[in-house]
């Protein structure tokens, strides 16, 4: 009887370690998830890309550091900057149908009349009752045609997972195999698409890329590297007002947001990105207006030099009040010293998480600061004062937030040195592509870099260009989607594409975005159907499913 109670005991020992491990095995799984197309990102491109994986048939998820999608389409740019309408097909097409079949319901109208609300775009009305699209909104509209989506394709999103960028890419040579969050859990894919604002899986899967300006040598550029001595646009300090604390005096110090360095040399190339803001959504109707806050740490010294400019007679404050629906604005940077938080960003695109919200929150604290700033103090011209006096943070947008946009405008982070390089000759169309997955349109526009002090003593800003794409609309390779071959064989970047900085000046437009990631899902489903990589799809093949899906990819 002793053996036999051995035997059981050993026996039963083995059953439970068999258990425990397949208790272990049930709860990785939990933690799993294996699907034909990865896209790592919440912004506009990342919804897109799942709508077209459904519908080419294959499974997908998203997985998405934000808990909101949609990233600046419904983070507050809603005055689209369209370019050539004409080239937006697809659908990006789709989307601002889709907000025009919602404002075509009376019941939308809830703070103004329709007829009231006038029909300015940016480049084109606002509502194009011939095609039926509507290229200005509200935030929450866009939030929710991109919800719409999600339901009505049945596609699953995994909200507030963020990366692990240390080290949650697993690789099996030069294919992603996985990529795992914070949180613990895995995504397996045949195909990842990087859909996010600062390249963070692309980076951590190995592949190159840039951060700051190339100098002008390195792609045989103009408009890219630093641009002391040129002025674009109205955003430059028209007359000659002092960087100092004591006005002339040099030993009192710099004024806030001033920087002692060098600027640099015109051409050269440099670790700074363009400055960034959040785009405000405001409204002056009386029931739907929250009054500008005061930040805790507000400090009306850092709004010196645009008391200085007042001074100086400049009054523009209101020129980028663009108008959306129900009495409500996108508020956009203007003028000399405004939204953009200069000089700020310039260690964001490679931060950690813990960094990237620090100066979210620096960006926050500082636009707040100015709206106060604006509002209140006596430096700030009286005209001004009550006109600011009728504006407010809208109280049914951002509800959960304050209503204080949830998305930063990352205007630009890293970019991928993919298989080809889209640069400036390319959105000036002085260069034949040969593989279009999507067109560009808009100028090349890049905001201030820098705010630095002049060989005269006089404060000044650097980096804003404007510049339009000679001929209008351009094509856009899809060799900018891929990473070079021996990096990477399965993924595609349609938002931190391959492109020099001023190129992606033009390209950055959230239409464009929505376009590049229905082409990207489009050829990681043929990548998938032929078992090849992403590199090998043949244009032939894509070209015939971009067209049958209504993509332009030409003027012709």
């Amino acid at each position: 009887m002793i053996q036999i109670t051995k035997l059981t005991m050993k026996y039963l020992s083995f059953l439970l370690a068999v258990l425990s491990l397949i208790n272990s095995s049930c709860s990785s799984t939990d933690n799993a998830h294996e699907v034909d197309i990865v896209i790592y990102g919440g912004t506009s491109a990342a919804v897109i890309a799942a709508v077209q994986a459904k519908q080419s048939g294959k499974s997908v998820v998203v997985v998405s550091p934000d808990k909101h999608l949609g990233g600046l389409s419904s983070g507050g740019l809603g005055f689209t900057d369209t370019g050539d309408k004409s080239v937006i097909g697809g659908l990006a097409r789709d989307f601002y149908h889709r907000v025009y079949m919602h404002y075509a319901d009376s019941a939308t109208w809830r703070w103004e009349r329709r007829e009231d609300y006038g029909n300015k775009g940016q480049g084109t009305p606002a509502i194009d009752g011939d095609a039926r699209t509507m290229w200005i909104f509200e935030p929450h509209v866009a939030e929710q045609v991109f919800e719409d989506y999600i339901k009505e394709y049945g596609i699953e999103v995994h909200r507030d997972e963020w990366l692990n960028r240390e080290k949650g890419v697993e690789k099996s040579g030069d294919r992603i195999v996985a990529i795992t969050t914070l949180d613990g859990n895995t995504y397996r894919g045949k195909v990842f698409i990087d859909a996010t604002y600062e390249g963070d899986l692309m980076a951590a899967a190995g592949v190159s890329y840039h951060v700051g300006r190339e100098a002008n040598n390195v792609y045989d550029e103009k408009w890219n590297g630093v641009q002391v001595g040129v002025l674009h646009h109205r955003h430059w300090f028209a007359s000659n007002i002092s960087p100092y604390k004591v006005p002339g005096d040099s030993a009192s110090g710099l004024l806030y947001g001033v920087s002692p360095e060098f600027p640099g040399d015109y051409g050269q190339g440099d670790h700074r990105v363009q400055a960034y803001c959040f785009r405000m959504c405001l409204s002056n109707h009386p029931d739907n207006r929250i009054a500008f806050p005061k930040p805790d740490n507000y400090n009306p010294e850092n709004y010196e030099l645009l008391a200085r400019v007042f001074a100086s007679g400049w009054r523009e404050t209101f020129d980028k009040f663009d108008i959306i629906p129900n009495r409500k604005t996108d508020t956009n940077n203007h003028g000399p010293f405004s939204t953009d938080f200069i000089g700020m960003n310039y260690d964001y695109p490679e931060a950690s998480y813990e960094r990237r919200r620090e100066i979210i929150k620096e960006h926050e604290d500082y636009q707040k600061g100015l709206m106060y700033f604006l509002t209140n103090d006596q430096k700030v011209p009286a005209d001004v004062r009550a006109e600011m006096a009728q504006w407010g943070l809208a109280a049914d947008e951002f509800t959960d937030n304050g209503n204080w946009p949830h998305q930063l405008y990352i205007r630009e982070a890293r970019r991928m040195v993919g298989r080809y390089v889209m640069t400036e000759h390319d959105t000036f169309s002085e260069r034949e592509i040969i593989d279009p997955v999507g067109m560009g349109s808009y100028a090349l526009d890049s905001h201030n870099v820098q705010r630095y002090v002049t060989d005269d003593g006089f404060v000044q800003n650097e980096g804003d260009i404007g510049v339009s794409p000679k001929g209008g609309a351009y094509q856009i390779s899809y060799g900018s989607l891929v990473p070079k071959e021996e990096e990477c064989t399965n993924l595609l970047v349609p938002v931190c594409l391959s492109s020099s900085h001023i190129a992606f000046g033009s390209i950055r437009m959230e239409p464009v975005f929505m376009i590049l990631g229905q082409s990207a899902a489009l050829a990681a489903s043929l990548a998938i159907d032929q078992g090849i990589h992403v590199q090998d799809v043949s244009y032939g093949d894509l070209e015939s499913q971009l067209l049958s899906e209504k993509q332009v990819l030409s003027k012709n």
